[in-house]
Order: structure tokens, then sequence, then C-alpha cells
């Protein structure tokens, strides 16, 4: 995706709210606001944005077993489906 051709100044989306939106729900792409000529904000449609924060909290989940794994708090798999089986929990 070229962000070049997604740039809006400010001013534009005043102007245009409802035809931005309209794109915004077409093209599931986000568009970066200006400001003075600066970017200053990124909007999106509402369902790329519930994906993306989807898509964080699962790497999140990663990064923290991750952190686990090399901090050694690991346990067989093994030793934890047997456990489960027995609907025992880790302190038991």
């Amino acid at each position: 995706m070229r962000y070049s051709t997604r740039i809006k100044p400010i001013s534009y989306l005043k102007a245009n709210a409802a035809e931005v939106l309209d794109n915004l729900l077409e093209a599931r792409e986000p568009l970066i606001i200006t400001q003075n000529g600066e970017a200053k904000a990124v909007i999106q449609d509402i369902v790329s944005y519930e994906e993306t924060q989807e898509t964080l909290a699962l790497l999140k989940i990663l990064a923290v077993g991750r952190q686990e794994a090399e901090a050694g708090l690991v346990e067989p798999m093994e030793d934890v489906i047997a456990r489960l089986r027995n609907g025992l929990g880790k302190d038991q």
C-alpha cells in the first residue's frame, strides 16, 4: 500500500467527511490527515481497526509466551495434558 496516495489535509476531511468515510469503508486502507503540512492523525474503518487490535493482542500473547519460555517458566506438554485430563489445577 502506498501511503503517499492516502494523505489529505484536515480541511479536506472537514469538507468531505461523508465521502471520506465511504472511501474508508470501500478501500479498507488508512488515511493520513495532515495539519499545517505535518502528519497528525491516521483514520481507518472500524473493521480494520478491530482486526488490528486482535492482531496486536495475539502478538502480545506470543511475546509473553516467549519471555516465559526464555525465563524457564515452562512445563512439559505431557504434564500439562495429564493434569488437565485429571481435572487438576497447576497447584494441585
